[in-house]
C-alpha cells in the first residue's frame, strides 16, 4: 500500500511537469531542479524517516541501498513502462523517470542527514546531472529568472519541433544519449543511433518492444547517476557488481521481454489474416497492412495501459 501511495504521486505530477518545461524548454534542467524541490523534498524527508522507522537497526550504508535501489526501480517503471507502451506517451514517461530521480537524490540526501527542502538540494541536482560544473554556478543559473519570450522562438518553429527539442534535452538529462563519461567512438555512437531507430521501427509495428529497451537504458542510466550521487554525499562511489549483472535477470525486465515479444503477435496476426483473406482497398493490399498493424499498435497498447490504470486504481 505503501509503494503504491509513493509511486501515485509521481505518475500524476508529470503531466504537470511536462506543461511547466514546455512553456520554456531552454530552462529544462532549471525547471526540473525548482519543480522537483517544491513536490518532491517534503516526500522524500517522510519516505526518510519511514526508512529509518523500519529499519531501526540499520547503518546508514543499508538504508542508502535501500534508497537507491527503489530509486532505481522507480524510475525504470516510470520510464520505460509509461513510456513503453505508446512512443506517444514518451515525453510524460520521462518527466516521471525525471522526478523519480530527483526523489531518489532527495532521499539520499535526506538519509546522509541533509534537509531534502533545502535550496542547496535543487543546486546539487544540477550537479549530479551533470548541467553544471558546481553549485555555486547552479545556484546562480536557479536564481536567474527567465528570459522575456523565452517561448517565442519555440513557437516559430512549430509545436511539433519545440516538442522534439524538449525531448531530446530530457533524454541526455536522464542520461540516455550520454552512455559513458569517456565518451564513445563514431562508430559505437552510429551503432547506437542504428540500434534507436530499429528499435522505433518495430516498435512502430509492436509498441511493447520498447519495454526492454528503455528498462534497460534508465537502468544503466540511473546506475551511472546513484554512483555520482554516493560519491558527492558520502565521498565514494557505491559500485557492485553484482547491480550491473542483474540487470540480465531481473525479474521485472525478464516480464518485459516476454510482453515485448507476446505483443508481436496481435499485428501478425492481423497482417496474416489479411494476406491470407486478400483483403484490398482500392485494388492495393498495403493500404490494409498498413491499417492493420497501425490498429495492432493501438490495441495492444491501450489494452496494456488501461490493465496498468486498472491494477494502479484496484484497492
Amino acid at each position: 500500500m505503501r509503494k503504491a501511495a509513493g509511486a501515485a504521486p509521481t505518475a500524476g505530477l508529470a503531466g504537470s511537469l511536462l506543461r511547466e518545461v514546455s512553456a520554456d524548454p531552454g530552462r529544462l534542467p532549471e525547471s526540473l531542479a525548482s519543480f522537483a524541490l517544491r513536490h518532491m523534498g517534503p516526500g522524500a524527508a517522510t519516505a526518510a524517516e519511514r526508512l529509518r522507522a523500519a529499519h531501526p537497526e540499520a547503518d546508514a550504508a543499508t538504508l542508502r541501498a535501500l534508497v537507491l535501489t527503489r530509486g532505481r526501480r522507480a524510475v525504470t517503471a516510470e520510464g520505460a513502462f509509461v513510456g513503453g507502451p505508446f512512443l506517444l506517451l514518451v515525453p510524460v514517461a520521462f518527466c516521471g523517470a525525471l522526478l523519480s530521480q530527483a526523489r531518489m537524490v532527495f532521499e539520499l540526501a535526506a538519509v546522509e542527514g541533509r534537509d531534502p527542502e533545502d535550496p542547496e538540494r535543487a543546486a546539487e541536482l544540477l550537479v549530479l546531472q551533470g548541467v553544471y560544473e558546481d553549485t555555486a554556478t547552479a545556484r546562480a543559473a536557479l536564481r536567474a529568472a527567465p528570459a522575456a519570450g523565452g517561448t517565442t522562438g519555440h513557437r516559430a518553429r512549430g509545436r511539433w519541433a519545440a516538442l522534439w527539442d524538449l525531448v531530446v534535452r530530457m533524454a541526455r538529462l536522464l542520461g540516455l544519449l550520454t552512455p559513458g563519461t569517456e565518451g564513445p567512438g563514431r562508430l559505437v555512437r552510429l551503432g547506437q543511433y542504428a540500434l534507436t531507430g530499429a528499435v522505433f521501427l518495430v516498435g512502430l509495428v509492436a509498441p511493447l518492444v520498447w519495454l526492454p529497451y528503455l528498462a534497460v537504458s534508465y537502468w544503466r542510466a540511473t546506475n551511472r547517476l546513484t554512483d555520482r550521487a554516493t560519491a558527492f554525499y558520502v565521498g565514494s562511489p557505491d559500485l557492485r557488481p553484482q547491480r550491473r549483472r542483474r540487470v540480465r535477470v531481473d525479474a521485472s525486465m525478464g516480464v518485459a521481454l516476454l510482453r515485448a515479444l507476446g505483443s508481436l503477435l496481435v499485428p501478425a496476426v492481423a497482417v496474416f489474416l489479411v494476406v491470407t483473406t486478400d483483403l484490398r482497398t482500392a485494388g492495393a493490399r498495403w493500404p490494409v497492412i498498413v491499417i492493420a498493424l497501425v490498429a495492432g499498435c493501438l490495441v495492444t497498447g491501450g489494452w496494456w495501459l488501461w490493465r496498468r490504470r486498472r491494477h494502479r486504481t484496484t484497492p
